[in-house]
C-alpha cells in the first residue's frame, strides 16, 4: 500500500487504525506549508519550531481522541490550530506580530536591486524601513492579512480558512490595511513637508 498516493481522510483512518505511518506521511505532505505560515508570523526559527511540534501534539491528541471532524479538509484544519497558537504565543509575549529586518531572509531585499545609484538605494532602503514600520502599526487583524497574502503567498481562500473568516472578510481586512497605510503614507509625506 503506498501511502503517498491515499487522500489525506484515507491517512488519517491509517493513524487512527494504529499505523504511525499514515501520521508521518501527512506531516511531511505539509510541514513545509504549516512551517512556513507559522514563521512567517513569528519571524523567529526556534519558536516556529516549537509552535509546529505543539501544533502536531494537538493534531495527535485530536485524532487520537476520536475528535477530528472529517468535514474540514486536513490542511486548513492543521494551519488554523497553528494559528492558534501563533496567537496564544504573542498573548503570552503581550506583542503583535512584528516584520524585523534582521539578518534573515528580507523579501525587500530582492526588490528592485538592480542597477541603482547608492542615493537610489538609500532612498529606497528609507521607504522600506518607513513601510515596515507603517505596516507595524496596522491593527492586528489587517497586519495578519497583509503579512499571509504579500508575504506568505497565500490565497485569500486560504487566508480566510486560517483565520477562521469569510473570504469577504479578509478581502475587508486587506482592503482596509491598504488604505491605512496609503492614509499612513500620506500622513507622513505632509509631516515631512511641513
Amino acid at each position: 500500500m503506498d501511502l503517498q498516493l491515499q487522500s489525506d481522510h484515507e491517512l488519517i483512518h491509517v493513524y487512527i487504525s494504529g499505523n504511525e505511518a499514515g501520521l508521518v506521511e501527512l506531516i511531511l505532505r505539509y510541514q513545509s506549508k504549516i512551517y512556513t505560515s507559522i514563521y512567517l508570523l513569528v519571524k523567529d526559527e526556534a519558536i516556529a519550531e516549537d509552535i509546529f511540534q505543539d501544533t502536531f501534539i494537538k493534531v495527535i491528541n485530536t485524532l487520537k481522541a476520536g475528535k477530528y471532524n472529517e468535514e474540514g479538509k486536513f490542511l486548513p484544519w492543521v494551519t488554523r490550530i497553528a494559528h492558534n497558537l501563533v496567537i496564544d504565543h504573542f498573548r503570552r509575549e503581550k506583542r503583535a506580530p512584528m516584520i524585523n529586518n534582521g539578518d534573515d531572509f528580507d523579501i525587500f531585499e530582492v526588490l528592485g536591486n538592480y542597477d541603482e545609484s547608492s542615493e537610489d538605494k538609500m532612498v529606497r532602503e528609507q521607504t522600506y524601513k518607513d513601510l515596515k514600520m507603517l505596516i507595524h502599526l496596522l491593527p492586528s487583524e489587517q497586519k495578519e492579512v497583509l503579512i499571509m497574502r504579500h508575504f506568505g503567498d497565500m490565497s485569500f481562500k486560504d487566508i480566510a480558512d486560517i483565520t477562521n473568516v469569510s473570504i469577504n472578510t479578509a478581502l475587508g481586512r486587506m482592503r482596509y490595511a491598504l488604505n491605512n497605510l496609503r492614509k499612513m503614507m500620506q500622513a507622513k509625506e505632509m509631516s515631512l513637508k511641513n
